[in-house]
């Protein structure tokens, strides 16, 4: 398939006959869900989900090195509250309906091509090793980016363990600001809302329980490619260690950027930085590009 040159590129426009709450006038430019696929029938499929707050441009340069490197079909979901141009604070926003969202995308690879690999971005890297282990359909990889399998901070991820507890509770509406969730990056929301962050809670408490499944003898048993750096202050990179302690040890592949690299949560992803809407010559991106990209590209296609 030609790859066209307009904000709206890869349209899919199904997603929104299937799920009402979005439509083309509804999404922001840039934020829609894509579908990319081969003109000729693939061999291979991936549904890569994007992250809390922001939307699936955020893996765009990850979905067009596996449909033209790899030559796979991609398929990249909008999750439920994301990429509005008016997101009325998440109100309502689902943590089921992320997982249906999720789901919609799998089936449809799966009607497409014989291997279902999934992948994801942060919070989409959490939801991508949920519907691994709940989708029969999903029979080829899992890749994770910065995956928020724990969130990050304090000794021991205590921080990051209180964050889940108190997300978890109704405090989350008593403490969020109310500000708006549009401002100067065109790509995702200004902030993160706590309506959003505490579904990315329940999501992670499922996640736990799932991981207690898997032992050394029980081994999680699909592949898995990681990236992960060890400056993200987000999502903890003892989550994804977690994860390969119960993983088949040569089914499991774990791209680590050093600390001295100083790459942030939302970079790795990135291939080239996003700068804010209307930014003047010579400003500094919001967003940085990921310097050890091509290499994470590398990494991810030996994985096969």
């Amino acid at each position: 398939m030609p790859r066209s040159t307009g904000k709206r590129d890869h349209e899919w426009l199904d997603y929104y006959e299937k799920f009402p709450y979005f439509s083309a006038a509804a999404v922001r430019d840039g934020c829609h869900p894509r579908r990319m696929e081969h003109q000729e029938p693939a061999a291979k499929s991936i549904v890569l989900v994007h992250g809390l707050t922001d939307s699936p441009y955020f893996l765009t340069a990850i979905g067009d090195y596996f449909f033209n490197d790899l030559g796979c079909n991609v398929y990249l979901p909008l999750l439920h509250g994301h990429g509005l141009k008016e997101p009325q604070g998440m109100e309502g926003v689902s943590l089921e309906e992320w997982k249906a969202n999720v789901d919609f995308a799998v089936d449809y690879a799966a009607a497409k091509t014989a291997r279902v690999s999934i992948g994801g971005f942060s919070t989409g890297g959490t939801l991508g090793f949920y519907s691994s282990t709940q989708n029969r359909k999903i029979n080829g990889t899992l890749y994770l980016f910065s995956a928020a399998l724990d969130l990050a901070g304090g000794i021991g991820g205590l921080v990051g363990e209180l964050k889940e507890r108190l997300l978890r509770t109704f405090l989350a509406d008593v403490l969020d600001n109310n500000q708006p969730l549009i401002g100067a990056n065109p790509y995702r929301y200004s902030r993160m809302d706590l309506d959003g962050a505490r579904e990315l809670a329940l999501l992670i408490r499922e996640t736990d329980e799932l991981l207690k499944q898997f032992t050394k003898k029980k081994p999680f048993a699909k592949p898995v490619f990681a990236a992960h750096s060890e400056s993200d202050a987000t999502a903890n990179i003892t989550g994804i260690e977690d994860l390969q302690q119960v993983s088949l040890p040569d089914q499991f592949a774990f791209f680590r950027i050093p600390a001295a690299v100083g790459v942030p949560h939302a970079s790795l992803v990135l291939k080239e930085p996003i700068y804010a809407a209307n930014s003047a010559p010579g400003e500094a991106p919001l967003e940085k590009a990921n310097p050890l990209f091509q290499q994470m590209m590398a990494a991810m296609a030996a994985m096969g």
